[in-house]
């Protein structure tokens, strides 16, 4: 029987994308048998309540604070000592509020996944819902897609989509996105462990097929989406 897909977990605050990566595993799915486990939840900050979440599951965690280190490449150097010691075939940024630098992105190249608040390309960075009601669009939602060493811009996996509403603030556009995070990340992170999606030479290939540009697109209508 093979051995589930080692996942580390890297965050910064509440952790609520790694809470449903933690349910989605232990769904009673797969035979009862989750092709990941959460080896390890590490945090930049001792404060951050995605720690606590891991502690309730079970899960070890480890804090490298990075006001510790004497510059970035420093901390990144530690940090990837402390996940290398979980030999980890996966390592998930859940709200990881870093920008990484290119050695520790080229060290994980191809097994390092990331979620945004936008359909990207499009809004890069910080703020992206009020961003999203600024210009005026139709549509926003979330994505996960492979880091590299540009910002927000590694290759798509998934991305789901939701309509803008015209009576949307940026909290309640955050709300419903969240919905959908919850949804494709997890779905992203059981693709990868089950083998079915890689990252290769010309971009991700799901089930040995290239993604298109945009990733696996779902149209939510505020409903969970299936796997496919």
């Amino acid at each position: 029987m093979p051995q589930p897909c080692n996942v580390v977990v890297l965050l910064s605050g509440t952790g609520s994308n790694l809470q449903a990566l933690i349910d989605s595993l232990d769904d009673g799915t797969d035979n009862g048998k989750s092709p990941a486990r959460i080896a390890a939840v590490i945090a930049n900050r001792s404060d951050a309540f995605g720690l606590q979440r891991a502690r309730d599951a079970g899960i070890a965690t480890r804090v490298l604070e990075h006001g510790d280190y004497d510059g970035r490449d420093a901390f990144d150097e530690a940090l990837m000592q402390a996940i290398d010691a979980f030999a980890p075939q996966l390592v998930v940024l859940a709200g990881f509020m870093r920008i990484l630098t290119p050695g520790f992105v080229r060290h994980y190249h191809g097994r390092l996944l990331n979620i945004h608040p936008s359909l990207l390309p499009r809004h890069k960075g910080l703020h992206t819902h009020q961003r999203a009601l600024d210009a005026g669009d139709a549509e926003h939602g979330c994505s996960v897609h492979f880091v590299t060493e540009e910002l927000d811009g590694g290759p798509l996996v998934v991305q789901a989509v939701i309509p803008v509403h015209s009576q949307d603030t940026a909290g309640s556009l955050a709300q419903r996105v969240h919905v959908q995070e919850h949804q494709i990340y997890p779905l992203a992170v059981r693709w990868f462990a089950k083998g079915r999606l890689r990252l290769g030479e010309s971009g991700p290939l799901l089930d040995g097929n290239p993604l298109p540009a945009t990733g696996y697109l779902i149209n939510s209508k505020e409903t969970p989406c299936a796997a496919p």
